[in-house]
């Protein structure tokens, strides 16, 4: 341990008991928007991957049922998941009568009528509307922490500089004397202080930008993708109907 790290933490131990608090508050904002920037930094990796990889299979696979399988296999995708929960719902659709990609007619033995064909859709246009809201909502956890952070702790670390600055005064006053040793203590709170409400503050502002642009991006791939899908199965209604015609 080097000479300077010893005065800092004799530093620290020597401070005011709110300057200390300070300290603690602003090292728990600091280990947890660490904490949290090396989790969403992992889940997002692994999230652009893992989609990547899905979205270049599903492209070239015509078998949905194909897709499928592969989207069970890849959790970490959130174009997977909500794949998987509009090709449910699309197989529930069918399985109920509604005519998505069935062979059906009504009790006169016609085919029925072409708007029906599309009241399936609705039911699939909804579930995706709900898993991609599902998956904002968990691509954006724990994120708004680290604003929280980037606004408040250099306020906080600036409270404790307020404070230190405070102490040299009242030592000032009580002692007499503006000498450096009646000085020197309050103004290392001060600076102390501030530095560390910075050093929370600044990576947690870095990163909350970049989780942010990630996240966007997801977002657009997400609506983007649940509208090719639509498409593909409204294709498929319209050749079916053809097919009738």
């Amino acid at each position: 341990m080097t000479l300077a790290e010893i005065d800092l933490i004799h530093m620290i131990s020597n401070a005011g008991i709110v300057v200390q608090l300070v300290l603690l508050l602003l090292l728990f904002f600091s280990v947890t928007s660490w904490a949290i920037i090396i989790v969403k930094y992992r889940y997002i990796k692994r999230s652009f991957t893992q989609s990547t990889e899905f979205t270049e299979f599903f492209w070239k696979s015509r078998d949905l049922s194909n897709a499928f399988a592969k989207a069970k296999q890849l959790h970490g995708s959130p174009l997977a998941r909500i794949f998987r929960i509009g090709y449910l719902e699309l197989k529930k659709t069918s399985q109920t009568g509604q005519p998505v990609e069935a062979e059906s007619s009504d009790n006169s033995g016609n085919n029925p009528p072409f708007k029906t064909q599309f009241a399936g859709i609705d039911n699939v246009k909804r579930a995706l509307r709900r898993a991609t809201n599902t998956e904002m909502t968990r691509m954006t956890q724990m994120v708004p922490f680290l604003a929280t952070t980037g606004n408040t702790a250099p306020f906080i670390g600036l409270f404790g500089t307020v404070w230190g600055i405070m102490n040299s005064f009242s030592g000032i006053g009580q002692r007499g004397s503006a000498s450096l040793a009646v000085v020197a203590p309050g103004i290392s709170e001060a600076l102390v202080a501030t530095a560390a409400g910075l050093a929370a503050a600044i990576p947690a502002v870095i990163a909350f930008n970049f989780f942010m642009n990630k996240i966007r991006i997801v977002e657009t791939e997400l609506h983007s993708f649940a509208a090719d899908f639509l498409n593909i199965i409204e294709r498929d209604i319209l050749r079916i109907e053809r097919r009738r015609a």
